[in-house]
This record gives structure tokens, sequence and C-alpha cells, in this order.
């Protein structure tokens, strides 16, 4: 999935917080991209 489409279902409110962070864990997404989607820093 592209980070643009991540980033609409996630301010659609169709993806949760930690969904992304899954996103982040298993490499499809960076921490950088993890804050431009959800406005909040990546904690391991």
């Amino acid at each position: 999935m592209s980070f643009e489409r991540i980033k609409y279902y996630y301010d659609a409110g169709l993806w949760s917080n930690l969904m992304v962070r899954v996103a982040v864990k298993t490499g499809i997404f960076s921490p950088e991209q993890f804050k431009a989607i959800t406005s909040t820093d990546y904690q391991t």
C-alpha cells in the first residue's frame, strides 16, 4: 500500500494508530512516515 493511501485511511478513521505502528514494525513504513501520518512520534 502506498503512503498516500494509508494517510487517507488514517485521516478517514479507517486505520488506527496501532495499525500504522504495525506497518512500521513490518518495514512497510519508516518511523518518519509514521509521524507524517499520525502527527505523533514513533515509540518502540
